[in-house]
Order: C-alpha cells, then structure tokens, then sequence
C-alpha cells in the first residue's frame, strides 16, 4: 500500500436511471460504454488515469487539482453532445489516498464521491479547499455553492461551482475581483467603487482585502 496526494474525479451520467426505463438497457449499456471511451480518450492530456467504472460513473485519478477543473468542465460540457438528453455531472475533492492493487481509498475518495452525488447535470462542483489548491484556472471561475452537511463526513462542507468565464458573464454575474468567484450583484456580500467603476464580492473578506489596496485588484473584473 502506499499513500498519494492528487484530484479524484468521480464523473457520471445524470438521469441515467430515467434514461435506461425510457430507452431500455441495451441503448443505455451502449451509451455507457460511449462515455467510458470518450473518457478515457481524454485522460492523457490532463496527466489522469482512470480507477474504475461503477455503473455509469467513472472513477479518475488527476494528478494536478487545476487540470482536474479544466477535465471536469470538458467532461460537463464536451461529451455526449449529439445525444441530446444526456448531462455529465462532475464531483471533486482533493488530498490524500491509499493507493492498495488497482484502487484508492480514503476520506478524499468518499468526499468526491459525496460532492459528485450534489452535482446538477453540466455541473462541475468541488470542495472550496480543491479550488484554493487548483488556484486560477484560465477562462474559469468558482461560484459559491454554501456549506453542506455530507454523510460520512463530520463538518459542513465548504463548495464551489466551475463555471467557464463566457458562462459566469452571459449569466449577468460579476466577477469577484480578489479572488475571481462569480457572483450575482443582487446577491452580493459587499459592493464598492473605485474610480467610478463598481465592485462585487462574494464575502465581506475579501471586500476588505481590494478596500486596503484597490490598484491592485482594480483591473480583475
């Protein structure tokens, strides 16, 4: 056995349950086995390799958390797309496993597995601990999903949305600019101006962060 610290993934099929009683097993045993491939297609160019498959979900090992966010916005919103009905729903934690034969195990493993089962489908959902490791992401933003009780686990659970920049900006929410959340203005924790152009924040943290030194935020929006 031996400890390892990376991403894991867990990424599924959102109404596959629905799906299989209207389309019969055949159809949905066919699909899945489309996922999987297209999956594991992908893996190579994010460093990730995949741990198993349960059912319609896949297991995956990512070993940078910000590659992980860049895979799971391309699993959510790359695959599956001339089937129509379909979403691919993606959880993720971050930290430590025990890697024993071709599995891990672990707290980390059944984190993600707790977060995916919140995802909606087309969501990338994460632990705010993961999207402080993964850092800034090109073209992507964290939107706050609140604290959550998760079975297993004793404290609530801090969690944040991936969402592509195009997305979080044809929504109408603004930018965070300390640390690049989106965030609705209406329900915003704090707004200021500077230099008459106003700011949004998602805690009262970091609007106290950009009022000790605007300039250095100011051009983030």
């Amino acid at each position: 056995m031996a400890t390892v610290e990376a991403t894991f993934l867990f990424a599924d099929i959102a109404g596959f349950t629905a799906l299989t009683e209207a389309h019969g097993d055949e159809e949905a045993a066919q699909l899945v086995d489309r996922f999987c491939t297209e999956v594991g297609a992908l893996l190579p160019g994010f460093g990730a390799e995949k741990v198993k498959s349960i059912g319609d979900a896949v297991l995956l090992r990512v070993d940078e958390p910000r590659a992980a966010v860049s895979l799971g916005l391309r699993l959510a919103h790359g695959m599956l797309g001339d089937h129509g009905a379909p979403t691919i729903r993606v959880g993720m934690h971050h930290g430590s496993a025990v890697r024993q034969y071709d599995d891990y195990f672990g707290t980390t493993v059944n984190l993600a597995a707790r977060v995916s089962a919140l995802a909606a489908g087309g969501e990338v959902l994460l632990t705010a601990a993961t999207g402080a490791v993964a850092g800034e992401v090109g073209g992507v933003v964290y939107e706050a999903r609140g604290r959550h009780e998760l079975k297993g686990i004793t404290d609530p659970v801090e969690l944040v949305a991936a969402v592509s920049l195009a997305a979080a900006d044809t929504a109408g929410r603004a930018i965070d600019p300390v640390c690049r959340m989106a965030v609705s203005p209406e329900r915003a924790a704090g707004r200021l101006v500077f230099e008459d152009v106003p700011y949004y924040f998602c805690a009262l943290e970091c609007a106290g962060a950009f009022a000790r030194d605007p300039r250095r935020y100011a051009g983030a929006r």
